[in-house]
C-alpha cells in the first residue's frame, strides 16, 4: 500500500468522523449518525470515480474502506463525550479531509489523462461533495456555498499539486506538502476571517 492509498483511507476516516459528529450535533439516532458518517466519507469519492468511469467505485472494490469508515464512526461514538467539549473537533476533521481528498482527486484525474484544469475541478468536487451531502442531510446550508474560504483552499491545493509535479520532486513528498497547504489555507482563513464577499440580488 503506497502513500496515495494511505492518504485516501485517512481522508475517508476523517470525513466519516466529521459526518458522525454532525449527526450527533443534530441529535440523530445511532442509525442516522452512521448514515451521515458513511455518506460524508464516500460521497466525494463516489462522485469522483463515477465521473472518470472508475467503476465499480473504489469503496465497492476494497472492503478496507468500509472497515475504516465503520471503525471511525464507532470510535467517534466511544469518544463522543470528549469530542463534544472540543468545539473545533468537527472543523479540524473536515479540514483534514478537505486537504487529503483534494490531492487524491487530482491524482486520479491525472492518471485518467484529463486536462490539468479538469483535474483541479475533480479534486475540488471530490473534496467538497461529501461535505455538501452531509450538510444537506443535516438541513444546513453547505459550507461550500457560504462565504467561507473552503472550495478555494481545495483549488489552491490542486494548482500547487500540478505545479509541483513539474519540479521532479518525490511524489510522496508532493502529496503530503500539498495536503498540508490546503489544510493550512483553510485554518488560516477561519483564524483570520478571510472570506469572499456575498452577492445580494438587491441593489439596496
Amino acid at each position: 500500500m503506497g502513500i496515495f492509498d494511505v492518504l485516501d483511507l485517512i481522508g475517508t476516516a476523517v470525513f466519516a468522523i466529521s459526518g458522525a459528529l454532525a449527526g450527533m450535533h443534530r441529535r440523530l439516532d445511532p442509525f442516522g449518525v452512521f448514515i451521515i458518517g458513511i455518506t460524508t466519507a464516500i460521497g466525494g469519492g463516489t462522485l469522483r470515480d463515477m465521473l472518470i468511469g472508475r467503476t465499480p467505485v473504489g469503496w465497492m472494490q476494497d472492503m478496507n474502506y468500509l472497515y475504516v469508515i465503520i471503525g471511525a464512526i464507532i470510535v467517534t461514538f466511544i469518544l463522543r463525550q470528549r469530542l463534544h467539549y472540543l468545539r473545533k473537533t468537527f472543523f479540524l476533521f473536515d479540514t483534514i479531509g478537505l486537504g487529503l481528498f483534494t490531492i487524491t482527486g487530482v491524482e486520479l484525474g491525472m492518471q485518467a489523462g484529463l486536462h490539468p484544469i479538469i483535474c483541479i475541478m475533480l479534486g475540488t468536487m471530490s473534496a467538497s461533495f461529501g461535505g455538501v451531502l452531509r450538510d444537506v442531510l443535516c438541513n444546513e446550508v453547505p459550507v461550500i456555498f457560504q462565504k467561507e474560504i473552503y472550495a478555494l483552499a481545495s483549488v489552491a491545493g490542486g494548482v500547487t499539486f500540478i505545479i509541483l509535479l513539474g519540479t521532479g520532486w518525490e511524489q510522496d513528498i508532493i502529496y503530503i506538502m500539498t495536503s498540508l497547504i490546503v489544510i493550512c489555507i483553510r485554518i488560516l482563513a477561519v483564524r483570520y476571517n478571510w472570506s469572499l464577499p456575498t452577492i445580494n440580488a438587491s441593489n439596496q
